[in-house]
């Protein structure tokens, strides 16, 4: 079905404003092609302009510098990221907390396996001399995070999270920051909850980089699917989801 919104924003386009954003999205198309074959630290915006088919000075009317690009690529991979995960959270009923759980953990490792590239440069070590811009990358770097926490906070309010998982007591240090985050995102969820709900992030994100960058060894776990699903279903433990 076509987007009235985004059709009514491409008819009011000028065609230098279509043309530019079809440039654009030229060179980062070839960013990304550059990034799975060079990586992050060796982008050169001269090496895109010349695949491109453009004079260097071309291409800086776009994209001021390496910086941007790498900017630029931040988002791309970081939206597309987050409409993975959406798809296939959507996909599943409102109530079916667990399922939504597994499927966002699903959808991370299948997009991360798929573009390991633009996995690393989103988790991966950071660029030298590159500082991402808050403003840009915050909102599209989030995504898949609050969609976690969407889903823990969603089964508190319905009485679904299980009382084995508040098992930790929270030190008072870690209420402080725990409530600021309570209170910017209008959680419901106690601490130890919380506290749960940031163990399960950082260990889906652990077990996905762990296997995109080979660091299990080669031949430690020939059942790569079984391993991952193991571990959701332990996570989904941990998060007090149940199996």
């Amino acid at each position: 079905m076509n987007d009235p919104a985004a059709d009514a924003e491409t008819t009011l386009r000028t065609p230098r404003e279509r043309a530019r954003a079809q440039t654009i999205a030229d060179i980062v198309r070839l960013g990304r092609e550059h990034l799975a074959t060079q990586g992050a630290a060796a982008l050169s915006l001269r090496a895109v302009a010349r695949d491109l088919g453009v004079v260097s000075s071309a291409v800086y009317r776009y994209v001021a510098n390496r910086d941007e690009l790498l900017t630029l690529l931040l988002v791309d991979a970081y939206s597309e990221l987050g409409d993975a995960v959406d798809a296939a959270v959507d996909a599943l009923p409102e109530r079916d907390f667990a399922g939504r759980f597994k499927a966002l953990g699903r959808a991370v490792r299948i997009w991360a396996l798929r573009e390991p590239a633009r996995y690393g440069l989103l988790f991966g070590s950071p660029v030298p001399g590159y500082q991402a811009p808050a403003g840009q990358t915050t909102p599209p770097g989030t995504r898949v995070i609050y969609r976690l926490i969407g889903i823990l906070d969603g089964a508190y309010r319905a009485g679904a999270l299980t009382a084995a998982a508040r098992t930790a007591v929270v030190p008072p240090a870690l209420s402080a920051d725990l409530e600021a985050i309570r209170s910017e995102l209008g959680l419901a969820m106690p601490d130890e909850l919380q506290a749960n709900g940031a163990l399960v992030w950082t260990s889906l994100f652990g077990a996905v980089s762990f296997e995109v960058f080979g660091q299990y060894g080669a031949a430690t776990f020939s059942a790569g699917d079984e391993l991952f699903e193991h571990h959701l279903t332990v996570l989904a433990g941990v998060a007090g989801l149940g199996a």
